[in-house]
């Protein structure tokens, strides 16, 4: 049986449902490039990691959704060609018709297929990796699996970082940041929940990480001038959660 779509509207934001009460993406309707769910904007923070004026040059997001990663790859980040992988055709037609998804062109394309299976057998390298997947019951399946985070991380470039959205609030939550760690050799670190109950993990590839956290503030208020995401209040979190050990992230 095929996943119902719906359409919600409240106090100008329009929701995406696949026939549950679980939210799969919003958008602010007035400001279609912002990231309107707070886990989004946490899974932007690889912008924060590496040089947000070179970085990144190809991203791959699999789990379409709302487009709101996608809206604001195209929009804020002009040197990045980026590749969508999303399962269910009409999720792409869905968010062309209600979530302005921008047409495909040198720097957008959308693949309808199955994002582990791409991840499997693509040869292409990515710096960022984006990972957002799930059923109308909050399943990410395969998605959630030791070997395709493996793939995963042999499909990154040496500036690589991949960040998957994980429900903190689910009982499966640890096990899939073990996992990641597992596939990452322990590059990798997990954001403290979000009020939603998500988890943003990042795991790194490539060139080493190390930046103090008054580093980490000031990339935080450029990259709100540039764009009007703040990530203040992430590294914030990160602080209090005692994730900069030494006032420094090291992935």
């Amino acid at each position: 049986m095929s996943t119902p779509i719906d359409i919600s509207e409240d106090g100008g934001v329009r929701y995406l449902h696949f026939g549950s009460e679980w939210v799969q993406g919003a958008m602010r309707i007035r400001r279609p490039n912002a990231l309107e769910l707070a886990y989004t904007r946490e899974m932007m923070a690889g912008l924060l990691l590496r040089d947000a004026e070179e970085w990144p040059r190809t991203a791959l997001v699999i789990g379409l959704g709302a487009a709101s990663l996608t809206r604001f790859l195209h929009h804020h980040c002009p040197q990045t060609r980026t590749q969508v992988v999303e399962i269910e055709a009409r999720v792409v037609a869905a968010a062309r018709q209600f979530f302005k998804l921008p047409d495909e062109d040198e720097r957008l394309a959308v693949h309808v297929g199955d994002g582990v299976r791409y991840v499997m057998e693509t040869e292409r390298k990515f710096d960022l990796i984006l990972v957002d997947g799930f059923d109308r019951n909050a399943r990410a399946g395969a998605l959630d699996t030791a070997p395709f985070y493996a793939a995963a991380r042999a499909r990154l470039s040496e500036q690589g970082l991949m960040s998957v959205n994980l429900f903190g609030r689910s009982r499966g939550f640890r096990s899939s940041v073990d996992r990641i760690i597992t596939a990452f050799d322990d590059r990798a670190i997990a954001f403290p929940s979000c009020d939603s109950g998500n988890v943003v993990a990042f795991g790194a590839a490539g060139d080493r990480i190390d930046i103090p956290v008054a580093e980490l503030r000031d990339r935080a208020r450029t990259l709100k001038e540039k764009t009007g995401l703040d990530l203040g209040p992430t590294v914030t979190r990160l602080e209090q959660a005692g994730s900069l050990p030494g006032g420094r992230l090291i992935l």
